[in-house]
Order: C-alpha cells, then structure tokens, then sequence
C-alpha cells in the first residue's frame, strides 16, 4: 500500500508560481512513477508529468512544458510539483498519483494505482 498526501495548493495572481508537494508513504519502489494530474470543473482528469521514482527521469504534458517542473528528495520520499508563469487555464485540482508497473511515465489518469486527494490551484486573472 502507497499512500500519497498533497499540499501547497492555493491561490495565485496570473504569472506567479506554486510549488506543490506529494509526501509519500508505505511500500515505495524504485521502479514506481510519480505522476502529477489535474482536473477543472467540468473536465476529465489530465496528465501533467511524470517522474521515475529511481533515475529521476521525467515526461510533461504540451500544456505546461517550460514551465511545469517535477522532481523528488528520495530522502524525503517527496515528489515536488514546482508552476511557473501560471495562467489561469491552469486551476485545477492537482493529484498525484503513483503507478507500479514499471513500464514507463504513463499518461492515462486508470493506469495509476494509488492517487492522494488532490490539492485547489487557483490562478486569478
């Protein structure tokens, strides 16, 4: 078992930045991926990035390439989530969820096996 806590979220002037964090407990593999997700009102659960437990390696959504960064402290067994240049396309509820089979940074929200309860990012305009 994997479970998986958010934080961070909040409320953001349009061209600021957040940094969320997903603080990681239980059984956690090298070869687990960490994947960020969000969801606005309305709409499916999308992929923003992914990031290999072990080697750090990562994979990004279009939406937010150059501006989204994901990272990890195995220390910690934290996964950050750090937004810049924020717009107002991006509030959302942001998840992160983790995904165990080892077969690379997927990007399908039911290919993920253990997700935390998401945390409010708002962007004001």
């Amino acid at each position: 078992q994997v479970q998986l806590v958010e934080s961070g979220g909040g409320l953001v002037q349009a061209g600021g930045s957040l940094r969320l964090s997903c603080a990681a407990s239980g059984r956690i593999f090298s070869n687990y991926v960490m994947g960020w997700f969000r969801q606005a009102p309305g709409q499916e659960r999308e992929f923003v990035g992914g990031i290999w437990w072990s080697s750090g390696s990562t994979s990004y959504a279009d939406s937010v390439k150059g501006r989204f960064t994901i990272s990890r402290d195995n220390a910690k067994n934290t996964v950050y989530l750090e937004m810049n240049s924020l717009n107002v396309e991006d509030t959302a509820v942001y998840y992160c969820a983790a995904e165990t089979s080892g077969w690379g940074i997927k990007r399908r929200a039911n290919e993920y096996d253990y997700w935390g309860q998401g945390t409010q990012v708002t962007v004001s305009s």
